[in-house]
């Protein structure tokens, strides 16, 4: 399952396509242009919007992460953020799901708020790059992804 927020969050996940196209999968985002063109073809469940300080958006998100994780079962949930992930990666923490998030690559000078909220739950974390590691010092290094 992959679950991002549309825009540059999903631009980032999108990017890591020659990975993820030969596995069966569902993407999680929000019903907008930019990832109606780009997701064309893709199994996609629609999520909620806006979620930030969105409290009833974030409980219909809660709702939607606890119904496809019970129904589809993936075996890996991978995110690059952001509001939409934290429901996603809370409920696959409870039912041992793994999770993989990947940091942003335009934030350096501090966590994001759904970075420091995943942290914790995620089974792997990554961050782009070397100086995102003082606020997440557990996480990996990949490198940039676009």
């Amino acid at each position: 399952m992959l679950v991002a927020s549309s825009g540059g969050h999903l631009a980032q996940l999108a990017s890591l396509e020659p990975w993820w196209r030969k596995w069966h999968r569902t993407w999680v985002t929000f019903d907008t242009d930019d990832a109606r063109s780009r997701l064309r073809g893709e199994n996609v469940v629609w999520g909620h919007h806006p979620t930030t300080r969105n409290l009833p958006n974030l409980v219909r998100n809660f709702r939607l992460a606890i119904k496809l994780l019970r129904r589809d079962r993936p075996a890996l949930i991978v995110s690059t953020g952001a509001g939409v992930a934290f429901p996603f990666f809370l409920i696959a923490k409870f039912v041992r799901i793994p999770t993989v998030y990947i940091e942003v690559y335009d934030r350096l000078d501090s966590a994001t708020l759904t970075g420091r909220l995943c942290s914790p739950l995620t089974t792997l974390f990554l961050v782009q790059w070397e100086e995102q590691l003082r606020f997440y010092p557990r996480a990996r290094v990949i490198g940039g992804l676009l």
